[in-house]
């Protein structure tokens, strides 16, 4: 596809204003908790912006999009769980966390366990941001720049990478999320154009309902390969979804930062809000360019992509390039503050730098981690080509640290006389369980893998917990830096997600 002059021009003059604003946001963070953190201070449409903006990127828009192609709105479910998730977390996680002052999920485990169980978490973090969650946001970005605009993978590997970078290296949190702020909402509405196309295309949205109504159905049999109902509404499906919004510093990292419990609930309501907005936009062209190119897309991954080649008109082509552009950047500049975030704080200076390190040398050695990271994130990314799907490989590969990681703060949380010692067996135990029911069990659906893990673990934690039960139960550290008064507007808005949520499954049964 060639890009005109001024295609050309929305692209350059949209990645420099948000690289511009960005900076701006953050030329004053000279301390830990500022950079990390980003002074406590954001709001609750920050927060509930970036957490969308951080969490879809080209993984949906390439990967959750080419689930779609294959087996419909089924794949949804990673969108509306995930939004009553999202609720959950709200209201029985996050006052936890924010009462403790944390700056990190690494360091509930140390206060609530001992320094091991959070070196291991820390350490099992940064591999999986490294190896999966970097490096597949960066291989997924290049693949769908390529595929509409012609830029060799690995060239557009690294553009990607030293362009986000750049303003989180300098930066940190804050600019972040003004970034995923600007960028979040650049994706929405570039997702929306291309369903609005995507509708005229099929001749409607009558006839897309008519030609697609086999891919709509967002309930599956039980024994489905990938998606079966019950992993979805009863099973595995709840612990990746628990990870990733709840314990997942890439994620956490917004509401950590919030100014108030208040800020932090509303701030994930209105992400769950959106979040069922999200499979309209993305998952529905994914069964649109099977209705429509189905016999000449012969990789999955491919469908979004070719979606935007075939029906977005000339003139539309540079602001939609910015889109997909800023849709991986607000997810790569989130996982790298979070990866330096992790480095600096649980590896650095718990064990490097015992003790309290001055600020100063904490920012510099964040920024050091960052920089570090994009570059081994380049050069491992063209490695998930061998992969297959995308959006499958790194949902299944975090399968190997999840369950434990769940078992753990679930545990940690609701059962005081938990000793450590079950916390960081459960998390490295965890590893071979899930591996060696993927190897002997491969017919069957990683999330049921998952929940058996999650189980495995649970027994364990249980038995070793009645057999060397601590002599007493943990208290937690009890030094908000924030005011902690709930929010009774986003309980409302809590149960209408829910409520929400459960008329979609009716609808698209």
């Amino acid at each position: 596809m060639q890009l005109a002059w001024f295609d050309v021009v929305a692209f350059v003059l949209f990645i420099a204003f948000v690289i511009g604003v960005s900076l701006y946001a953050s030329r004053k963070e000279d301390t830990g908790e500022d950079y990390f953190l980003a002074g406590r201070r954001l709001t609750w449409w920050l927060i509930g912006f970036s957490l969308i903006a951080s969490n879809i990127s080209t993984e949906h828009f390439v990967g959750q999009a080419g689930r779609g192609f294959e087996i419909g709105l089924a794949i949804a479910s990673y969108e509306w769980m995930a939004a009553v998730t999202l609720i959950i977390v709200a209201f029985f996680f996050l006052p936890h966390f924010l009462r403790s002052g944390i700056y990190t999920m690494p360091e509930f485990l140390e206060y609530r366990f001992d320094v091991t169980a959070r070196t291991i978490m820390a350490t099992f973090m940064m591999l999986a941001y490294v190896f999966v969650a970097l490096a597949t946001v960066l291989y997924s970005g290049a693949l769908a720049l390529e595929a509409v605009f012609g830029i060799d993978t690995l060239l557009g590997i690294w553009a990607i990478g030293i362009l986000a970078g750049l303003y989180t290296v300098y930066g940190g949190l804050k600019a972040v999320v003004w970034s995923d702020l600007i960028q979040g909402v650049s994706l929405i509405l570039g997702g929306v154009l291309v369903t609005v196309l995507g509708f005229q295309a099929v001749g409607g949205v009558g006839a897309f309902f008519e030609l697609g109504q086999d891919k709509l159905h967002t309930v599956l049999p039980w024994n489905h390969p990938e998606m079966p109902w019950v992993a979805v509404f009863i099973g595995g499906l709840w612990i990746p979804n628990l990870f990733y919004w709840g314990m997942n510093q890439f994620i956490t990292q917004r509401t950590l930062g919030a100014r108030s419990l208040k800020d932090g609930q509303r701030g994930i309501v209105l992400a769950a809000t959106l979040k069922l907005v999200i499979p309209f936009i993305i998952v529905f062209p994914g069964i649109m360019a099977a209705e429509l190119y189905g016999d000449a897309i012969t990789n999955p991954d491919q469908a979004y992509p070719v979606m935007i080649r075939e029906i977005l008109p000339v003139g539309l082509t540079g602001i939609m390039f910015a889109a997909l552009f800023g849709a991986v950047m607000s997810s790569l500049d989130s996982m790298l503050n979070s990866a330096a975030t992790i480095f600096t704080v649980d590896i650095y200076q718990r064990h490097v730098k015992k003790g309290a390190a001055p600020s100063a040398q904490l920012v510099k050695i964040g920024r050091i981690a960052t920089g570090t990271l994009v570059v081994v994130g380049c050069l491992w990314a063209p490695l998930v080509a061998r992969a297959g799907s995308v959006f499958q490989y790194i949902q299944m590969f975090w399968g190997f640290i999840s369950p434990g990681i769940v078992a753990c703060f679930f545990f940690g949380l609701f059962w005081k006389k938990t000793p450590p010692m079950a916390a960081s067996w459960a998390m490295l135990l965890g590893i071979p369980v899930y591996g060696l029911l993927l190897w002997s069990l491969p017919d069957v659906a990683f999330l049921h893998h998952m929940m058996i893990t999650f189980l495995v673990l649970a027994l364990f934690m249980t038995v070793l917990t009645l057999w060397r039960p601590l002599a007493t139960p943990a208290v937690m550290p009890d030094a908000p830096a924030i005011d902690l008064t709930p929010s009774r507007g986003a309980k409302v808005g809590g149960v209408l997600v829910v409520v929400a949520t459960a008329a979609l499954y009716v609808l698209f049964w």
